[in-house]
Formats: structure tokens, sequence, C-alpha cells
């Protein structure tokens, strides 16, 4: 596991940095919430986290409608049939190897938790198919603990923004950087709306830097703009 500690110096400018970015993030999206339409049931967060992989929020949420008909909770996805959770599960992609963790997922949530979703990392993690940015998803939005997850939005955004070198693609560093630099109680709240700054405004292909709402905060931005040294100017 990355040691952050020995690989950054926690800094007092980046620190306020963090502050100043996730209320500015507040005013943007005064509200927030995960974009995958679970309904507060943390078994369906977790099972339609897991069909998210390679796949769109809106399409998850489009298949899930049919999925939770027939399949409403984990004991019922537990003793259903791999082929049928397969074919609803299709259009979200890579379905056989989904199906298959789902199903497993949820026979462990049966029988061992007894139809609870665990709330420690360790637990999280030992269930089939589930890696830090569900356990993360999870542990913030169910159960209140924070957790930063570092989707492709994240990593791209946060290294934009100055807080570690652009274009690091290393979703437990930036987990782990930006756990130094946002609030526990914040984490949450400040990934949903990293997506949809993401979405909206810093898009990987186009960002709309000009009209950017967090330019001022924004290092790639800043040192873009800069007056190159010793330019002359024909003022």
């Amino acid at each position: 596991m990355t040691n952050v500690k020995k690989t950054i110096r926690k800094s007092k400018r980046l620190s306020e940095k963090g502050k100043a970015v996730t209320e500015k993030l507040k005013e943007i999206y005064p509200e927030s919430e995960c974009a995958l339409e679970y309904d507060g049931d943390p078994w369906r967060l977790l099972v339609m986290a897991r069909l998210s992989a390679q796949c769109t929020d809106a399409r998850v949420n489009i298949v899930c409608r049919d999925l939770f008909e027939r399949f409403p909770d984990a004991s019922s996805m537990a003793e259903g049939d791999l082929s049928e959770i397969e074919e609803l599960v299709r259009p979200c992609g890579l379905y056989k190897l989904k199906a298959a963790n789902i199903k497993d997922c949820s026979k462990i949530v049966t029988e061992k938790y007894g139809g609870n979703i665990p709330d420690t990392m360790e637990e999280l993690l030992a269930l089939p198919g589930v890696g830090r940015k569900i356990a993360n998803l999870l542990l913030g939005d169910i159960f209140g603990k924070g957790g930063i997850v570092a989707d492709t939005h994240c990593m791209r955004i946060c290294s934009r923004l100055g807080f570690y070198k652009e274009g690091k693609k290393d979703p437990l560093f930036t987990e782990k950087v930006m756990d130094l630099y946002v609030d526990k109680n914040e984490q949450s709240d400040f990934c949903h709306r990293i997506v949809f700054f993401g979405r909206e405004w810093c898009k990987a292909a186009s960002p709309r830097c000009e009209e950017c709402p967090l330019a001022e905060l924004c290092d790639k931005y800043i040192k873009n703009t800069a007056p190159t040294k010793g330019k002359k100017t024909n003022e």
C-alpha cells in the first residue's frame, strides 16, 4: 500500500486549497447525492456500484429497475439463477463476471451478515468484486465514515487543481492524498460533487477552463494563463 506520508509532505497551502475547493463545490452544487438511484438501500448501492464499472450510472439505473423488481434483496439474488441474472445485467458490460460477483456477494451478505452490508474496509474488500472505490462509496454514503472515491473524474480534477502532479493515475495515491486535504465529514459529498463538476466543467478532452468557476483555484489554469517569463508585450 502506498504510504503517502513518505511520498508527500502535508502542506498548509494544500490544506487551505482543500477547504476552498470543498466550499466552492458546495456553492456550485448545493444538493449533493449519489448518481446511482438506490433508494437508500445499502445492498442495492453495493450491487449498482459493482455494475457501474466501465458503464454509465444512467444505464445502471435503467438496468436495475428490472433487476431489483426480479431480485429485490440480497437473499433473493443469492438464490437467483445465474443465467437469468446475466441476461438482466448484460447491458452493463462484463455481464458474466458482474453477475457472478453480485450473486456471490449477495450470498455472503445473506449468510454471514444477515442481509446487512458490513461497515469496515476490510470486510467490504473481502466481498467478491468489491474494491476500494466501492468500499469508500459505501463507507461514506451509508455509514457516514468518509472515504475518497478515486474514480477517473476525481483523479483528473484533483491533479489539475494541483493537489499532486498532473497525469498521475493511481487511485490509491489519489485516495490517500485527498484524505489529507478533505475533511472526513465532507468526503462523500465532495466526491459526488467532483463527478458532477467533471461532467459539466472539467471534462477530460475539452475542459471549459475560460469560464470555470474553480479557475482561480486551479494550478493548471493559472499556469496556462500566466504571462511567459521574458516575453515582450505590445503595450
